[in-house]
């Protein structure tokens, strides 16, 4: 199932094998519990540890489609209340759109949750028209992120809505 390794050499050579890989092993994973909790638990749990130069994994949840309320996650602590348009994370909640952030201390209206973060991905989570929340997905490194991290997070997240019960 679920390979613990820190040799990234396959992230670093070929990051879409990489994350079909990933997205094989996150299935299996999710596959023994349908709950939404459990699963954004064991699904940040899994990114933060199968992804190399991250800081931050987790969930945000929409709240009443006004602001997003901080769910499981992986790191140091984190802001509870994000409103939406506020932030990367926000933004992404009003938009519904995923957003790649090279330098967050260039977004506009950026949330520093945790100074060390400097690059940024969010991928909104929507099921039936539906906003659940968003996976937010932080690096202490300034242009850590590539476009093809944005789609193998997007197959991640899509692996988390088919394993769960939302």
């Amino acid at each position: 199932m679920f390979q613990n390794t820190t040799d990234f050499t396959l992230y670093y050579d070929n990051k879409p094998e990489y994350y079909q890989s990933l997205v094989a092993q996150l299935s299996a994973l999710l596959s023994i519990e349908r709950d939404p909790v459990t699963n954004m638990a064991q699904t940040s749990a899994f990114i933060f540890q199968s992804i190399p130069e991250l800081n931050w994994a987790g969930f945000y949840l929409n709240d009443k489609d006004t602001q997003l309320k901080l769910g499981p996650f992986q790191g140091k602590v984190a802001c509870v209340h994000i409103p939406f348009g506020r932030g990367v994370c926000g933004s992404v909640a009003q938009t519904r759109e995923a957003v790649c952030v090279n330098n967050v201390h260039q977004f506009e209206g950026h949330i520093a949750c945790d100074s060390a973060s400097n690059a940024e991905i969010v991928i909104p989570i929507i099921v039936d028209d539906k906003l659940i929340g968003v996976l937010d997905i932080d690096s202490p490194k300034v242009d850590r992120f590539t476009n093809e991290d944005v789609a193998g997070m997007e197959l991640l997240v899509a692996s988390f809505i088919e394993a769960t019960q939302i």
